[in-house]
């Protein structure tokens, strides 16, 4: 597990050059803009820079990253997310969306700016089922941190979808769009253990799946700022969707495996009463009084979805030399055993 992963060829100085001038005509005034820094602990996709405008204003800028950086996504629709985050902020704490600037002359791709909060999140890098705050924490802390998690999830799927915000809705599109996703990334080289996930899917296809809601995309306590054990800004939202609820519920517990199991590897003993299928569920029923159904298959579907998106960072580190390439192509997926697990290999 390296300590810092890279995400972006772009030069810092540069780019803080062009903000401040972007700024000056944004305000209509000139502008000081900080040093950017880049987070290290967290995010694999959009590129992040954490500013501060004058003396105060601390922000924090989202970009698409440069095509020879290999990005992990074939597009990054960073107005639909700016409108995103707008909807959530009615319903769940969220960082206040300042800019959106569509015009990719200014920074080389068009890009958002919000404001930072403060706050703790759990780690990726090192995971936080290795070390620090939560891992730390009293198990009655961690289990109140994990249910008010899973309440600003249903608060979120309460929202109200603007007609046009997506431009599909529901499961099979969803799933459809991780299909081409997959086809986007990694037809050069074929990954037989997510192809047999997609398999699986469709022998396993929901009765009855819905009602749609907003979705999250990326719903885990990674993207979450916590102050005193509860949630005070929400993060990353370039996966929202409108699909299940089952979607976010099945990514949240999902992605809670995947760094358990990590842990596990290593032969540490992580946090395994956290994140369990029963408690979410039961916690996301006593809230909003929808019962989630058809978990398995949701879980499968996250575990797939994570692996499509592992695989292709994977393959940029192989790109910036920080990883060989493997013999086999299901090792470009770092949970292939927990998706044979769940396959019934």
């Amino acid at each position: 597990m390296p300590e810092q992963l890279r995400t972006s060829t772009r030069d810092l100085d540069d780019l803080r050059a062009r903000l401040t001038a972007w700024l000056g005509g944004r305000l209509g005034a000139p502008a000081t803009v900080s040093e950017l820094e880049r987070p290290e602990a967290n995010g694999m996709s959009s590129e992040t820079l954490f500013f501060t405008i004058g003396t105060a204003q601390r922000c924090v800028a989202r970009l698409a990253p440069a095509a020879e950086a290999v990005p992990v996504f074939p597009s990054y629709d960073l107005g639909t997310q700016f409108e995103v985050m707008r909807l959530a902020g009615e319903l769940v704490a969220a960082p206040r969306a300042l800019w959106y600037e569509p015009d990719p002359g200014f920074l080389g791709a068009p890009f958002l700016v919000m404001e930072r909060e403060e706050g703790m999140v759990p780690p990726d890098v090192m995971p936080y089922t290795f070390e620090g705050w939560l891992l730390e924490a009293a198990p009655q802390q961690r289990r109140a941190l994990q249910d008010r998690t899973v309440g600003l999830l249903a608060r979120l799927h309460e929202a109200e979808v603007p007609p046009g915000l997506f431009p599909v809705s529901g499961l099979r599109a969803h799933v459809d769009a991780s299909r081409a996703y997959y086809e986007w990334a990694h037809a050069a080289m074929r990954i037989p253990v997510l192809e047999r996930a997609f398999g699986w899917l469709e022998e396993h296809w929901p009765a009855s799946p819905g009602p749609d809601v907003l979705n999250w995309g990326d719903a885990r306590i990674g993207n979450v700022m916590y102050r005193d054990f509860s949630p005070v800004a929400v993060l990353d939202w370039e996966m929202a969707a409108h699909a299940p609820r089952e979607v976010d519920l099945g990514w949240m517990i999902f992605l809670h495996r995947f760094f358990q199991d990590v842990a596990e590897v290593f032969e540490l003993p992580g946090l395994p009463d956290f994140m369990r299928r029963d408690d979410v569920c039961g916690t996301y029923h006593d809230i909003s009084g929808h019962e989630p159904r058809d978990m398995e298959f949701y879980e499968m579907y996250a575990a797939l979805r994570h692996g499509i998106i592992m695989a292709r960072v994977w393959h940029r580190r192989i790109h910036f030399g920080e990883q060989e390439m493997p013999d086999d192509p299901d090792d470009l997926v770092m949970h292939r055993a927990a998706i044979e697990q769940m396959l019934g290999d």
